[in-house]
């Protein structure tokens, strides 16, 4: 053990030899190791090597900053900065040549405050109670056949749409998206589907179910199917790292991926199962399920709202796309995904069940689609349609109130900061 005299030797060293009193013998003188005279210290901006501790790969490090290109990158800079600072109107939303790794000024302020938003609308699935889930569906008289359809089918999905946006998000997106506070939102996103795919997966294990049937479900249920290849159709070209925009052709591919994306993969396709297993919630099945759906949807919203606000921004910037063939995709798009939602009310639904059936179904959905379509500033398809599931409008209404599953304010915040009532 060292004590105050040898603070700072190692610990294990070997103590020094100490010689014996010398003797008075010819041919022996006793050795008396003579200390060092005192190092200079080393200056802290040195650039002698020094070898305490080190090995090749030190050197090696040491070599390679000594031989940095400092160069490297500078043209690039250089054109960015051709024109000073950044300024505000050099900001957009594609093809931007201003520095992306400069956060402000923002030009986007909707686009920063939806990165606020959802970081405060942070929750959790274990946070979750399903043990009435548990008992209710492992119940012989729980649940009816065509209820048991409805939760297979819907987890069957979303488990895997949910990945397929985020693989959208992350491998397409974000790098095409040129501007900083929209890139910063879509980070938020990636995160949040993230959390979604985990919420049916927490809901998949806690209710016992078989794993390979529900996640197979998008390759072995056709309506399923359909709804999973339709998304790849629009996503596959622009997910490859070599596809770049800067040409009409390439910017029109991007925009075309947009309204998929964000006004039928998540604007339409989700609309027929979550109003289905909210109406569980509704009469008191499924609650747990239930509440994990809520909070997925007020997240969905959001991510189409701002979807929709980068669709709009594009065609402002760059008006040009926006000619009557684009216009004609668009609504030729949200019209097929709407056609393909109502195909799944119908294959879910073939009673009525939960008080709706598929023709209410079809309703909502065509009144969803002509949502979509005013929102890019199309005409409406479908005329006189109205909205039979008004209580749908109250959930994704993110107003603080209680919600019906009497549990927990729904205008959450944080994880650590949900509240009871």
């Amino acid at each position: 053990m060292l004590n105050w005299d040898e603070y700072g030797k190692d610990e294990n060293q070997t103590p020094p030899i100490v010689s014996e009193p010398k003797t008075e013998t010819a041919n022996t003188v006793a050795e008396v190791k003579q200390p060092e005279p005192p190092q200079p210290a080393v200056s802290a901006v040195s650039t002698e090597p020094s070898n305490i501790g080190e090995g090749s790969r030190a050197e090696a490090a040491r070599k390679a900053v000594n031989e940095l290109d400092e160069t490297a990158g500078i043209e690039e800079l250089d054109e960015m900065m051709a024109n000073g600072r950044v300024q505000v109107d050099q900001k957009m939303m594609i093809n931007c040549k201003a520095d992306l790794n400069q956060l402000v000024p923002f030009k986007y302020d909707w686009a920063w405050q939806k990165y606020l938003d959802g970081s405060a609308n942070h929750w959790m699935p274990q946070e979750i109670n399903m043990t009435n889930d548990i008992v209710l569906w492992k119940s012989d008289d729980g649940l009816t056949e065509d209820e048991r359809v409805i939760v297979k089918r819907n987890l069957g999905f979303f488990s895997t749409a949910d990945s397929l946006v985020a693989n959208n998000l992350v491998l397409a997106l974000y790098r095409l998206i040129t501007n900083p506070e929209c890139r910063q939102y879509i980070l938020r996103q990636s995160l949040e589907e993230a959390i979604h795919t985990h919420a049916y997966q927490y809901c998949i294990e806690s209710l016992g179910m078989d794993e390979g049937e529900i996640f197979n479900m998008y390759r072995e249920i056709p309506c399923v199917a359909r709804k999973a290849s339709w998304g790849l159709k629009y996503t596959q070209e622009i997910s490859d790292p070599d596809f770049k925009t800067g040409t009409e052709e390439t910017d029109k591919q991007l925009l075309k991926n947009l309204i998929a994306f964000y006004c039928v993969l998540e604007g339409i396709f989700f609309y027929c199962g979550f109003t289905q297993i909210l109406s569980m919630g509704r009469r008191n099945k499924m609650t747990g399920t239930a509440e994990q759906f809520q909070y997925i949807l007020r997240d969905e919203s959001m991510h189409v709202n701002f979807g929709i606000d980068v669709i709009n921004q594009i065609k402002i910037e760059n008006p040009h796309l926006w000619d009557d063939q684009m216009k004609s995709e668009a609504a030729q798009m949200i019209l097929e995904g709407t056609e393909l939602e109502i195909q799944y009310a119908r294959d879910t639904m073939p009673r009525g069940v939960l008080g709706m059936n598929a023709s209410m179904m079809e309703e909502y959905l065509k009144f969803i689609a002509n949502r979509r379509l005013t929102q890019l500033g199309l005409d409406e398809e479908f005329t006189g349609v109205t909205n039979p599931f008004p209580w749908m409008s109250e959930i994704i209404d993110l107003r603080k109130e209680k919600n019906f599953f009497e549990t927990r304010v729904t205008e959450y915040q944080v994880g650590g900061a949900l509240n009871w009532e």
